[in-house]
């Protein structure tokens, strides 16, 4: 009789179709699968060449040695389950078993690649890649501008915080919902070993995370501390945490104050739908630009939601303050460059809009970055924030 290992539910639910995935795009997971494949099959001989392949590569994967330290045990039929070392810390052990179950459905998901994420409305020309983390399957895709749509590059197995996500006061171990960019790119030799070959701090907290009063900092991109290859799924202290190896291959991708890194709780995919939204925002764009530059500050403002806010102002003041800034302009002229738009995680009617304004008028003149954010209410966009990008 085989050993129970041969039958554990997980593994046997996940390994099914193994031998027919898709092309090897994640070396790491193929190679684990490919192992516990043979397990399965009763070929431990064949394990066991994989795990030490594996192992062989990447000599610091706690995950391949209990792989490893199964195959041994079942050779001598003293196993019966997934990671049943004998006096082994069972949080530790659950740990690799969260990341086995990770890594094998990453394998098994290959399909993905054709997708289009929903929240990658526009991406502007400055933008040559984006950033899509999917908590929920451990997961940052990489995709590539072409003309202004994305399409898929790569992906990587991350960790993200402790107690998930939904980040919401400083030290919760939470890992954030939103929409970010890189902010900086801070090399090893500026940087404790916990935070491995380099970090990539992002910008949380951003304007809706401040306005919903959220707290914290310090949330990164950044590697894995020496003599460790990879960490369980959840395992950080809010931080997106990559193998080393993974967060150098990443960061030719990255450009500090422009890549976007969008945080979600699930992926959603566009559809046809998608696109009619998305045009009909950029044309509120447009409307928005053109009722700003004829001075006629009731139309302008009728753009704006109730609950709008600045930096500095609600809408009252925001209000007062247009009216009384276009009494003293004879003439106004606005154009718009650079534009993207992504939509918000956890937030289906709200979008970020982001682009280069050139301002001119009869008494000023001066060009900026801005962002605003947009929210969908009775069928009608309008502005929830605007500020300086």
């Amino acid at each position: 009789m085989l050993p129970k290992i041969l039958i554990h539910s997980l593994l046997c639910s996940l390994l099914i179709g193994v031998a027919h995935a898709a092309p090897d795009l994640r070396n790491t997971e193929m190679q684990l699968a490919k192992s516990l494949q043979a397990i399965k099959n009763n070929r431990l001989d064949i394990a066991l060449n994989e795990v030490d392949s594996l192992l062989r590569v990447n000599p610091n994967f706690k995950l391949a040695y209990l792989v490893k330290g199964d195959v041994l045990m079942a050779r001598a039929g003293a196993i019966d389950n997934f990671g049943s070392a004998a006096h082994a810390p069972r949080d530790k052990i659950n740990d690799l078993r969260d990341e086995a179950r990770v890594r094998l459905q990453r394998a098994l998901s290959q399909s993905d690649i054709k997708l289009i994420p929903r929240f990658l409305w526009k991406l502007d020309a400055q933008q040559k890649y984006a950033l899509v983390v999917d908590t929920s399957r451990a997961t940052l895709f990489v995709y590539e501008n072409v003309n202004g749509e994305p399409r898929y590059v790569t992906d990587f197995y991350i960790t993200i915080g402790k107690l998930g996500t939904e980040k919401v006061s400083e030290g919760d171990k939470r890992t954030p919902i939103g929409v970010y960019f890189v902010k900086a790119d801070l090399p090893k030799s500026k940087l404790a070993d916990m935070y491995g070959s380099g970090a990539y701090p992002l910008s949380y907290p951003n304007e809706w995370d401040r306005k919903n009063k959220r707290t914290g900092s310090g949330i990164w991109l950044h590697g894995t501390p020496s003599g460790t290859y990879s960490r369980p799924p959840r395992a950080s202290d809010g931080c997106v945490v990559l193998a080393n190896d993974d967060l150098n291959k990443l960061a030719p991708y990255l450009q500090v104050g422009i890549t976007p890194v969008i945080i979600t709780n699930q992926m959603d995919w566009s559809n046809e739908q998608d696109q009619g939204e998305r045009d009909a925002l950029l044309q509120e764009v447009e409307q928005w630009r053109k009722d700003w530059a004829s001075l006629d500050t009731g139309a302008y403002l009728r753009h704006y939601s109730r609950d709008f806010s600045s930096d500095s102002a609600d809408y009252a003041a925001w209000a007062k303050q247009k009216q009384l800034v276009n009494s003293a302009k004879a003439w106004i002229k606005v154009n718009l460059s650079n534009v993207s738009v992504f939509t918000y995680p956890e937030q289906p009617n709200m979008v970020v809009v982001n682009f280069e304004q050139d301002y001119t008028s009869s008494n000023l003149s001066n060009r900026m970055k801005k962002r605003q954010y947009w929210i969908k209410n009775n069928n009608r966009w309008q502005i929830v924030y605007e500020g300086a990008a």
